[in-house]
């Protein structure tokens, strides 16, 4: 490797790692049931809060609420991905790196 390309890999390992700190920082919001469940998720797919509201507690209907919480978490957790993904795209060029 010739000392220009050193540089550069040295240059994009720096700015993925300024990334990965902003990602650690950033979050997202889903919700679910019309907004009764709503969770916040970092950059970093780490759910940060779950809120329920009172009016989605049932005691005979308690499925119910486990779906919304599910989906609530899984389109938290979705939107961390692709805030990821468009982050980090911007500096790999899309191309896809093994862990980020």
């Amino acid at each position: 490797m010739n000392r220009q390309m050193l540089r550069q890999a040295q240059q994009i390992q720096e700015r993925l790692g300024r990334m990965q700190e902003e990602l650690e920082g950033a979050t997202v919001e889903a919700t679910s049931g019309g907004g009764v469940v709503s969770v916040v998720v970092t950059g970093k797919q780490k759910v940060r809060s779950v809120k329920i509201n009172p009016e989605a507690v049932d005691p005979t209907d308690v499925e119910l609420l486990e779906e919304l919480v599910l989906a609530a978490i899984n389109e938290g957790l979705q939107k961390s991905q692709e805030l990821a993904e468009q982050k980090l795209g911007s500096i790999t060029g899309g191309l896809k790196l093994p862990g980020f």
